[in-house]
């Protein structure tokens, strides 16, 4: 979506409301495609006293396999932005103001690196997953495994088993 800004730049007390969805179930993430909901996009552009202020609120579900456990799970995430345009910036770089040369704003761009920033590094189906045994494959979730826990270190396996023999 291209928001044309010429109008609220030129008038004052003048608010632009914004409220759509945008597909990214084509984008990938870490082997996965994540986003298989559209993303509601909802806020406002407004000049207050020659101010252009942008406020967005971006909700999209995040869906992936458990990185403990491995099992399908979607989680809802929001992610606020409010930043400043401005049509030119004099002196330095300023990550709070938004940069519109031609008065027009892509807000699918805007949309699109402000939630590929936002996606979780680590996906859980819930805070305390257990994960899987290493040893068998079992989902610790659903209740202990039969596995030994004690590991002995592959070089040292041919003395734990002559200690095995004396007892």
């Amino acid at each position: 979506m291209i928001l044309d800004l010429k109008k609220l730049f030129i008038t004052e007390n003048y608010t632009l409301p914004i409220d759509y969805s945008v597909d990214f179930s084509n984008v990938e993430y870490m082997g996965e495609y994540p986003l298989k909901k559209p993303i509601a996009v909802k806020g406002k552009v407004t000049n207050r006293a020659g101010l252009v202020t942008l406020t967005l609120s971006m909700v999209y579900v995040f869906s992936a396999p458990c990185d403990r456990c491995g099992l399908p799970t979607e989680a809802e995430h929001e992610v606020t932005l409010e930043k400043s345009l401005a049509p030119e910036i004099a002196g330095e770089d300023n990550d709070e103001i938004i940069l519109v040369e031609d008065l027009k704003l892509d807000l699918d761009e805007l949309v699109y690196t402000e939630i590929i920033i936002s996606l979780p590094m680590k996906h859980l189906c819930r805070v305390d997953c257990k994960g899987i045994c290493s040893m068998c494959g079992k989902n610790l979730n659903e209740g202990e495994c039969n596995c030994s826990t004690k590991q002995v270190d592959p070089r040292l396996q041919a003395l734990a088993d002559l200690l095995k023999e004396e007892n």
